[in-house]
């Protein structure tokens, strides 16, 4: 597929029968790959470890609300001689910080065919996964993955390290004091 072609599919409605299942991966626009997992690691990491970073953008309000600038004036009968004048104000405020996670996740040369098919059976096993076992971390593979995940409190389709230890699929480092 030509570059201008795969721009013009990759833009368009993923429906569109012109561009097929030759444009790799729209399904999974709104899920990380697990091979995209960052190069650079957060400081004070020990060296060898392979790390994922999760972004949970920031969340922003407009409120809108009225200010009096001079109240009504009211006659000594009652009545209203000037109605109060009022200006709208409207500012954005930060409801939630945008938050970087960072976590610790299997290293690109552990996640094989036949380990992401033993998570996607894992996954299976749980309920979390309907797919084949493919061995291959597609869309339907990341989405099971954030499902598991959300609950421990990481919302990510990439797998870390604790997810694939809870899952049995790691061993546990033991408690090295003799």
């Amino acid at each position: 597929m030509t570059p201008i072609r795969f721009l013009i599919c990759a833009m368009t409605l993923p429906g569109l029968s012109a561009c097929g299942s030759a444009v790799p991966g729209l399904g999974a626009l709104g899920e990380p790959e697990v091979t995209r997992l960052n190069q650079i690691a957060p400081p004070g990491t020990e060296p060898g470890t392979c790390w994922g970073k999760n972004v949970t953008p920031a969340i922003i309000e407009t409120v809108t609300h009225q200010v009096m600038l001079q109240p009504a004036q009211v006659m000594a009968d009652g009545s209203v001689s000037a109605p109060a004048i009022y200006k709208t104000e409207t500012r954005q405020e930060i409801v939630r910080e945008r938050r970087e996670t960072w976590f610790l996740t299997p290293c690109a040369n552990q996640m094989t065919p036949e380990f992401i098919a033993s998570v996607q059976r894992a996954l299976t096993a749980r309920g979390l996964f309907g797919g084949d076992i493919s061995g291959e971390m597609n869309a339907g593979t990341r989405a099971a993955v954030r499902r598991f995940q959300k609950p421990l409190g990481l919302d990510s389709g990439i797998l870390s390290l604790a997810a694939a230890r809870k899952l049995g699929l790691v061993a546990v480092e033991g408690d090295e004091a003799g």
